[in-house]
């Protein structure tokens, strides 16, 4: 999962207290655990090899009445794509796409209602082994995603046993993707599901959101400022092009002129030119992400980052032409400094669905609150779709330690997730269908 901000503990997430049924069996356990033992980090996160197969397999097996409709990578075309990020076209050697393949299920025939439920299966790097901790379970995944996709197929199973138009009338589909995290933003996974049509009426993509859920969904650019200049010996520092000062200027610079703008922020992040005192180093690169809540507002934020780069440069231009140590630094500036793009033009969801807000208070479940901010994740590839969209799953990325070491779930918040999705599909089933143009 991307970067989420930190938000309150579970407990004070809901409206009014709910005792959540006992939807989790030891056998749910059992998988999850399984799940857990399998690392599952991508390339993008780590040299060893990535088992992704293997728990797809494990997961469909556990997925009792479920068709498999579609288990195998994505088709190398789609790296070449606008939108895929650098790191990833960099990474993307012999192999690749083949140890990092997408599973999906399918629940009832293709013709009726369709829910559709998106979980990750991959993780980040250090993998920590599974193990139940009493009331909670441990190791690399349990929050993010392993446990949520486990306590999925116990709601599931719960809305079949209660209404067994779960799997005749209405139908439902399981992505299981690979390529969330390590930078990839679903664009060899969730991206190419969706495009080939393994899309629902209503979508539901299981991170961690409290139990809440979230119709947004933000997207980022990342822009890598280069300087590519002469470096120089340290006796003789103004024979070269001074990156390290000049990036630093920047740095400052930019996080500056880069506030106040309410569709989105920047994150001033790495700087890198050399390790060592005794030289100038002539080139290096500064890297700032842009999180954006729509397209407009990234389109604004890309082109206030160029104005602004500009503007510094001559700023530091003005600034530094008379002191000798930079003055060839302060001459070039322009020359040497330069803006690329390692991604940008994503999509953002923003949900304002008067038909999902129905359908979710029918379920008794909460909203994510219009004044906290959003985060991003695959969701952003159903921006734009006829179709309802929300982000919703157990726990918290913060409290939780996802992407840190001690990572845990607790069992109670899998099996309120659990209940959320038989109540949701219940409450889908008995809604009318959703409108063309929401309200």
């Amino acid at each position: 999962m991307t970067t989420v901000p930190a938000v309150p503990a579970v407990a004070s997430h809901a409206r009014t207290p709910r005792t959540p049924r006992t939807l989790l069996t030891d056998a749910d356990i059992d998988l999850l655990l399984r799940l857990i033992d399998l690392p599952t980090a991508g390339p993008l996160e780590t040299d060893e090899p990535a088992r992704l197969w293997e728990a797809q397999r494990e997961y469909a097996r556990a997925a009792t009445g479920f068709t498999v409709v579609h288990h195998e990578p994505a088709d190398r075309s789609v790296l070449d794509r606008p939108g895929v990020p650098t790191v990833v076209r960099a990474a993307a050697g012999p192999g690749f796409l083949y140890c990092q393949p997408n599973l999906v299920l399918r629940l009832g025939p293709a013709q009726a209602r369709t829910v559709m439920f998106n979980v990750h299966l991959d993780t980040v790097a250090c993998h920590e082994p599974g193990r139940r901790d009493g009331a909670v379970v441990r190791g690399r995944g349990a929050v993010d995603a392993k446990g949520p996709a486990v306590a999925l197929l116990a709601g599931i199973r719960d809305a079949v046993r209660r209404d067994p138009a779960i799997g005749t009338e209405v139908s439902v589909l399981v992505q299981a993707v690979s390529g969330e995290e390590g930078g990839a933003l679903g664009t060899f996974g969730t991206r190419p599901l969706v495009e080939s049509g393994f899309v629902g009426e209503l979508n539901v993509f299981c991170e961690p959101t409290g139990l809440r859920y979230l119709p947004r969904a933000t997207a980022s650019a990342t822009a890598r400022v280069r300087v590519a200049g002469r470096g120089a010996i340290d006796d003789r520092p103004g024979d070269g092009h001074n990156a390290t000062v000049l990036l630093g200027y920047l740095a400052q610079h930019l996080a500056a002129e880069l506030t106040g703008d309410g569709g989105g922020h920047a994150c001033v992040a790495g700087l890198h030119t050399g390790n060592l005192h005794n030289r100038v180093y002539g080139t290096g690169d500064l890297l700032v992400n842009l999180a954006y809540a729509d397209e407009a507002a990234g389109a604004r934020l890309t082109a206030r980052l160029e104005h602004a780069v500009a503007t510094g440069v001559d700023r530091f231009r003005a600034a530094f032409a008379a002191v000798p140590e930079l003055a060839r630094t302060a001459a070039d500036a322009a020359a040497v400094t330069s803006v690329h793009w390692d991604k940008r033009d994503l999509p953002a969801l923003a949900g304002d669905d008067p038909w999902l807000d129905a359908l979710m208070a029918a379920a008794d479940i909460p909203a994510w609150p219009a004044t906290e901010p959003a985060f991003t994740c695959d969701a952003i590839w159903l921006a734009g779709a006829p179709a309802a969209t929300a982000v919703l799953g157990p726990g918290d990325l913060a409290a939780n330690n996802a992407h840190a070491d001690g990572e845990f779930v607790a069992i109670a918040d899998l099996a309120a997730f659990a209940d959320q999705v038989s109540r949701l599909l219940l409450a889908f089933r008995a809604a009318p269908g959703r409108p063309a143009t929401p309200g």
